[in-house]
C-alpha cells in the first residue's frame, strides 16, 4: 500500500491516480485529518507493508528503518509530488515493495540517499537517464 502524509496537495494525490498509482492519503482514506508526526510511525505498524511519502524531512532518520514500511522523504517542491513519486515507483532498485521495505529514503532532484535496516553507512542513488 502507498500512504501518502497529509503535507501532500490533494491535486498531486489525484494526479498519481490518473496515472494509475494506487495511493491513500492520511485524513481521507486512513488515519485522520491532524495525526502529529509521533502517531505516524505506530500507524504505519499497524497498517502492514507500507510504503509512506512525506514532505516532512524530519522523517529521515536512520532510526526509523523497519522491516514491514518503508518512509520516503520528498525534498521537491510541492508541485513536483506526483511524478516524483512516480519516479521513484518506476527505478529499477525500488520497483517492488519488497525492494522498498526496511529503507529510509530522501528523494531529490538529482538522486537518493537511503538508510537500510541494519546498515552502518547511508548509500547514494542518483537517477537513470
Amino acid at each position: 500500500m502507498n500512504v501518502l502524509d497529509e503535507n501532500i496537495p490533494d491535486s498531486q494525490r489525484q494526479l498519481l491516480r490518473g496515472w494509475r498509482v494506487r495511493v491513500r492519503q492520511i485524513g481521507h482514506e486512513v488515519g485522520r485529518q491532524g495525526m502529529k508526526d509521533e502517531e505516524i510511525i505506530p500507524f504505519l505498524h499497524q497498517l502492514g507493508p507500507v510504503t509512506f511519502f512525506t514532505r516532512d524531512l524530519g522523517f529521515y532518520h536512520r532510526h526509523l528503518c523497519y522491516a514491514d514500511y518503508c518512509l520516503v522523504c520528498l525534498a521537491v517542491g510541492q508541485y513536483e509530488v506526483a511524478s516524483f513519486i512516480r519516479r521513484f515507483l518506476r527505478h529499477p532498485a525500488f520497483n517492488t515493495r519488497a525492494k522498498r521495505m526496511g529503507k529510509v529514503i530522501r528523494v531529490t532532484h538529482t538522486g537518493m540517499r537511503i538508510w537500510k535496516l541494519h546498515a552502518e553507512k547511508e548509500e547514494r542513488l542518483v537517477w537513470p537517464s
